[in-house]
């Protein structure tokens, strides 16, 4: 049995429905079955994940399940990674849905940039099928979700945009660099690595029309808990990459205390995309002085 150009990482934890949304959008990829795996690394979920999973094996002969205690995505796609079998290893999450020739596109990126420091950068999009709120497209257009806008197709893309959600690279790149384990909360894990790697002179370029769609609705609500959880992680990138400041100190310290203090935000409050910029830098302190 052929080795397949491709593998495909997904970690996943107690979202069984979007996940079997996530398998079948793969299924019907019009990338030949034999050319990509799909290894699905079940980050001990509670729900009915192991059943989806056993399920889908039968109906999907490229799908390898693997499982593990709950430690974590980085974790997870360490483990996959592995196992994977491909030259060019594509991470997505488990409530992303591809378009039909999603990996005909990253593949055909790899063959026209077959050197191994190259690295593609999909788009992905939030799902049109759900109701996107004005807090979500913030979300993505200034906010701390995803900066896109901010990029030209076809050009290169600092570490910053090292999206897990929509990436695929080199396996021979990850032989001796993988995800970091000390990271548990949401937002560094990825960007710690594409820092590393592009310290040994990976390339990531833009490449929109690898198109994906992410369902996963958000509410104001959830910035308090996410944002917290970034300034933590925040310290933790500071710690292991001393030379990329990522926690304010100094005067600029002081001015974000100032603009986000509880003045500031009343007088922003009915200026909702300031409100909430506002309101996540404040969070974000909050996370850096919990620890």
């Amino acid at each position: 049995m052929s080795e397949p150009f491709l593998s495909v990482i997904i970690p996943t934890y107690n979202r069984a429905e979007k996940l079997e949304k996530c398998l079948r959008a793969l299924r019907g990829q019009s990338l030949a079955s034999e050319s990509f795996e799909v290894l699905v690394v079940d980050d001990g979920s509670t729900d009915s994940t192991p059943q989806v999973l056993k399920q889908w094996a039968g109906e999907f002969p490229g799908l390898i399940a693997l499982h593990q205690k709950n430690a974590g995505q980085g974790n997870a796609r360490n483990k996959a990674l592995k196992e994977a079998r491909g030259q060019v290893v594509l991470f997505i999450g488990d409530d992303i849905y591809t378009q039909e020739g999603f990996l005909a596109e990253h593949v055909q990126f790899h063959q026209e940039h077959p050197e191994k420091e190259y690295a593609c950068l999909g788009l992905t999009e939030w799902d049109p099928s759900q109701k996107i709120t004005l807090f979500m497209e913030w979300l993505v257009q200034g906010g701390p979700q995803f900066a896109y806008h901010q990029l030209q197709p076809g050009g290169e893309a600092s570490f910053w945009y090292f999206y897990t959600s929509n990436l695929s690279l080199k396996k021979d790149l990850l032989l001796k660099d993988s995800f970091d384990p000390d990271f548990r909360a949401y937002g560094w894990e990825d960007i710690e690595l594409g820092y590393r790697l592009t310290q040994k002179g990976m390339k990531l370029l833009y490449k929109p029309e690898a198109l994906a769609y992410h369902d996963h609705f958000m509410e104001e609500a959830s910035l308090k808990e996410r944002m917290i959880g970034v300034g933590k992680s925040a310290l933790l990138f500071q710690k292991k990459q001393p030379a990329v400041a990522v926690v304010p100190t100094g005067f600029k310290k002081i001015i974000l205390r100032l603009i986000s203090s509880w003045p500031m935000l009343a007088l922003s409050f009915p200026f909702k995309r300031f409100y909430w910029y506002l309101l996540s830098k404040r969070y974000f302190l909050q996370g850096i002085r919990s620890i």
